[in-house]
């Protein structure tokens, strides 16, 4: 947890100073530092829920076609001496 709060400190911090670079502006430069984040924490949400639907529609394609029979020719039939 520390490693997490302190990266999430250090972000704030590179964020608040290259806003501060760009612009010159102390308002401006807080603004974006704690409203950016905000903004991916929710899109970050919607991703995740975008994500896991996708593994479970690959999970359930795969496990569809691990049941079906090999094809002739995969090699799947074959038998060691």
């Amino acid at each position: 947890m520390a490693k997490t709060l302190t990266f999430g400190i250090m972000h704030l911090g590179i964020a608040f100073s290259v806003t501060y670079a760009l612009t010159g502006s102390l308002a401006l430069s807080g603004a974006v530092t704690f409203i950016e984040p905000a903004i991916n924490t929710v899109a970050h949400y919607f991703f995740d829920r975008y994500w896991d639907k996708r593994e479970r529609r690959q999970a359930s394609a795969s496990s569809g076609s691990a049941a079906a029979p090999a094809s002739p020719g995969s090699g799947a039939n074959l038998i060691s001496a």
